[in-house]
């Protein structure tokens, strides 16, 4: 996948309607403080179309990205972030249910879990979400930079574990740093937009 043309083009607050575009779109959950911005600037060549924040939480809005004119990155607000009240995360689990459930474009699900510790309760929860609304949830092991080369293959195998994934399901080490991890997403994507 070559990146030629990016742009934030649509952003979808709490009470607005799920957008029916023509593009196929490929969503982008994890916890708040993973590395979701870090990896979606890393995929599109740029250093802060995404919003990064040293608040987690920041990101309270589905963000589409216009990719190429080809197809839409859509970034879902970070879940469980400790000190958003009680009302605020069901509203942004249901905003991030709607979505998964309504996007009619909708071709794959990445799900975004720190390498260094076993899968947390909220992303089992959204692990099975991902499965529940019918897609098979492509794992990306953020912050590979923080742990040794020989730590690698026992995380991934914990990361496995904790989800109970069967064997086919993918699981990428992805490090922001050195960009370890970009082209077999890169892969993953040209065949999304293959069959698309």
């Amino acid at each position: 996948m070559v990146i030629k043309n990016v742009s934030l083009e649509m952003v979808c607050g709490v009470t607005s309607k799920i957008p029916q575009g023509s593009l196929p779109e490929v969503a982008f959950a994890g916890k708040s403080n993973v590395g979701k911005s870090s990896l979606i600037n890393g995929l599109m060549n740029r250093k802060s179309l995404a919003r990064t924040s040293s608040q987690p939480g920041k990101t309270q809005t589905i963000n589409y990205y216009n990719i190429n004119n080809e197809i839409y990155f859509v970034d879902l607000p970070g879940y469980g972030y400790a000190t958003a009240n009680e009302k605020v995360k069901a509203q942004w689990g249901k905003m991030i249910e709607d979505y998964l459930h309504q996007s009619k474009q909708l071709r794959a699900v990445f799900l975004l879990v720190d390498i260094r510790h076993a899968p947390s309760e909220n992303d089992r929860i959204m692990y099975d979400w991902i499965l529940r609304q019918g897609y098979e949830p492509i794992i990306i092991a953020t912050k590979l930079d923080k742990i040794k080369r020989s730590q690698i293959a026992k995380q991934v195998k914990t990361i496995r574990d904790t989800f109970q994934a069967d064997k086919d399901t993918v699981v990428i080490p992805y490090s922001a740093l050195s960009k370890q991890g970009r082209e077999e997403i890169y892969e993953l994507l040209d065949g999304i937009l293959m069959k698309s």
